[in-house]
């Protein structure tokens, strides 16, 4: 472990610091607001709190600012809580483990949470910092974002009082971003009957794992593999060399929001063959595909002692083609921005144990009508295969406002820090910024982040310099006003 305390600077790394010693994953943030809740009592600021365990802090301009309008900093304290393979480790009772490699931080298998802990920590320093010339300042601290955006759904109309607003959640130093897709979750659940086989069989595990994985909006369009995609495409194979193929299990994926990085099923066969062989050969083959890519991926199986029960042999071809048959991926890019994947949809998890199957995908869009065709694309292939499908309500998207007053302030701070201009950018993310602008239509919206990779993966981590610059560049919109 690396004590990112003595990083510069030091102010933002000790709050981030005592924000990994906090647990606080999505849906289980009381930690984490019982701690803000304490930091805001222990330093007098004025604090409130909703239903929905969101918090912010106030604290009131120093003296002669008290006419500079009020700016509300927003982030969300909940992480994405992914870990390798073997890594031991109870995120709603453990510390985050950091390490210190080069110019980045990062965690000893598992998901850092600088997304969005380094945004919440910045707030806390500007909020401590006594250096900073500031008016009114508020701290907003949403919960529940990455799986569902509950904390943003709750929030009252009433609790913010600023028209200015610094959201700290997208990842990327030198950018500014102005908008954001829109999202919903699709939900793919079906009970088979129970299979009497008759006969011995001969069953194995097998397990695809060392793929990367990551976040299922930033990354989508990197190529990166899909671990259920792939198991299907394995099973494929299997049922066209050796017919009388069952499965009993398959699991993948834990997030909606990440690519799925490991899966591993159980299948059985009524006359033996050489399996180990097929797994190597199609590692081979998914290693040449994913080259420069993705390609640490590894496929073993493992002999077992018993047979569990099984699917009978159609409703394992049916599983397989469902698999296959769900889109993975870019839908399509925008016809306006250049590179940017404009509708995606991502095969999230599945778990089919003791004959239930529950696939979970996640779509996303600029374009409300394109969110709702692949959704229903998707919702189809569920439909085909005789299963149930829901979706959520989700989120909606945040529609780029290249005539904001604050994008021209923080446009002209970052040229005269930096020497250079920023980019003006829309991601292909949920941020939470479409919902509070429906809540607060008067709201003037920027996002900025410091360098992040590997967000929602245990590769995750954020650039060192670029969290001291992140921190500047607030500072100075904040004291631009």
């Amino acid at each position: 472990m690396s004590d990112i305390r003595s990083l510069e600077p030091k102010i933002v790394w000790e709050q981030f610091y005592n924000l990994t010693q906090v647990p606080r994953p999505s849906k289980n943030e009381g930690k984490a607001v019982d701690y803000l809740i304490n930091f805001a009592k222990k330093h007098n600021f004025e604090y409130q709190t909703d239903n929905f365990g969101n918090v912010i802090i106030r604290k009131p301009a120093i003296q002669g600012k008290e006419n500079s309008p009020s700016i509300v900093i927003q982030n969300h304290i909940d992480m994405v809580c992914e870990k390798n393979d073997g890594t031991i480790f109870d995120f709603n009772n453990d510390s985050i483990k950091t390490l210190i490699d080069g110019d980045w931080v990062t965690a000893d298998g598992t998901t850092l949470g600088a997304d969005n802990g380094i945004g919440a920590a910045m707030g806390l320093s500007i909020l401590l910092d006594e250096k900073v010339k500031h008016g009114p300042i508020e701290v907003l601290f949403t919960t529940d974002e990455e799986s569902g955006m509950t904390g943003a759904i709750g929030l009252g109309s009433d609790l913010i009082k600023s028209k200015l607003m610094l959201n700290l959640d997208t990842e990327e130093e030198g950018a500014i971003y102005i908008g954001c897709a829109g999202g919903k979750t699709t939900i793919i659940e079906r009970e088979f009957e129970p299979n009497e086989h008759e006969g011995s069989l001969f069953s194995y595990e097998v397990t695809i794992n060392g793929l990367k994985g990551g976040h299922s909006g930033l990354m989508i369009h990197y190529g990166l593999g899909n671990a259920i995609k792939l198991a299907g495409r394995l099973i494929s194979h299997i049922i066209d060399i050796n017919e009388n193929v069952y499965i009993s299990s398959i699991v993948g994926g834990e997030k909606h929001n990440a690519i799925p990085r490991e899966a591993k099923f159980i299948i059985s066969f009524e006359d033996n063959f050489d399996l180990e062989k097929v797994c190597s050969d199609f590692t081979e083959i998914f290693k040449k595909e994913l080259k420069g890519v993705d390609e640490g991926i590894l496929i073993t199986s493992k002999r077992l002692e018993s047979a569990p029960n099984v699917m009978c042999r159609n409703y394992t071809k049916l599983l397989k083609n469902l698999i296959m048959i769900l889109p993975h991926g870019v839908g399509s890019f925008s016809n306006e921005v250049h590179g940017l994947v404009e509708t995606s949809t991502n095969l999230a998890s599945i778990n089919m144990q003791n004959y239930k199957l529950r696939i979970v995908t996640s779509q996303r869009s600029f374009v409300k009508t394109k969110l709702d065709g692949i959704s229903a694309k998707v919702r189809a292939c569920g439909l085909i295969a005789g299963c149930n499908v829901t979706h959520s309500d989700g989120y909606p998207s945040w529609q780029p406002n290249s005539e904001s007053p604050l994008l021209k302030k923080a446009g002209e701070v970052h040229k005269e820090i930096f020497g250079k201009s920023a980019e003006i950018k829309a991601i292909h993310a949920g941020l939470e910024c479409g919902l509070l602008s429906e809540k607060y239509p008067e709201m003037d919206i920027i996002s900025i982040g410091p360098d992040i990779t590997g967000a929602h993966s245990p590769d995750e981590r954020v650039k060192i310099s670029s969290v001291g610059n992140i921190y500047k560049f607030v500072k100075g919109i904040i004291e631009a006003y």
